[in-house]
């Protein structure tokens, strides 16, 4: 791709326009530019001159980039509203993930330990029983699903070349929110939750050894989530995606 076109794709994430739309529109651009080097090769330019001359007809970047930035339909969300992204979206995204979670956790409880109090013990999984492979998967889920949405959040602030600010607010609540949930599961302790399940946030514990647990925990989900962000941030036009 000419050196022009990456330039035009890089401004245009910056302006707020949509991944999707800028690869299209590079896209065309890049076959227009193909249509017109060949005409001017088929007057008799070299191809150095042909290049040049193809670039001047296809015009100057600040015109093309005026063209894609001034239609808002070509604004991505993130741009029109990244505090519905980065904030409630975030959110949305983890408590979804929580709720899969749950539900897992809820027919693990129903199949293998029917009868039990509680599906959590040691006891009643022996190690190398399926039922233990079950809530080990489970067990995984939960732990990695902070870390999972943000991961989303980095890469979709690098892909659109975003400001900091949101996509660290997104951050933040999201490692707040997850290294602070906690499931419980009882017959008896639990009498309100969608199947004696349910899930509480932003408790630290009264013990300091809870405190410390739930800061290291924090500090691990926010360290592995900003790692697509730095992977990501450099300019990738020729190969943007949906």
């Amino acid at each position: 791709m000419a050196k022009p076109l990456r330039e035009l794709g890089e401004r245009l994430l910056q302006a707020g326009v949509a991944p999707r739309h800028v690869r299209r529109y590079l896209n065309e651009l890049t076959d227009h530019l193909a249509d017109l080097r060949a005409e001017e090769e088929g007057r008799g330019r070299c191809s150095r001159e042909a290049e040049m001359a193809a670039l001047t007809r296809l015009g100057v970047v600040d015109e093309l980039a005026q063209a894609m930035i001034k239609r808002r339909q070509f604004q991505s969300w993130c741009a029109r509203a990244p505090w519905a992204i980065f904030s409630l979206g975030s959110l949305l995204t983890l408590a979804g993930a929580y709720f899969v979670a749950c539900l897992y956790l809820w027919c693990g409880w129903k199949a293998f330990v029917p009868g039990a109090d509680t599906p959590f013990g040691s006891a009643l999984h022996p190690i190398y029983s399926v039922a233990n492979v079950y809530f080990q998967a489970g067990r995984f889920w939960y732990y990695s699903a902070p870390i999972l949405v943000g991961w989303g959040i980095g890469v979709i602030a690098a892909r659109q070349r975003l400001r900091v600010l949101w996509p660290v607010i997104g951050l933040v609540l999201n490692v707040c929110t997850g290294a602070t949930a906690q499931i419980h599961a009882s017959r008896s302790a639990v009498s309100r939750g969608l199947g004696h399940i349910s899930i509480n946030f932003f408790n630290l514990g009264s013990s300091s050894e809870a405190i410390l647990s739930k800061l290291i925990y924090a500090a691990v989900i926010l360290s592995l989530s900003m790692l697509p962000y730095f992977i990501w941030r450099r300019p990738r036009v020729s190969s943007l995606s949906e």
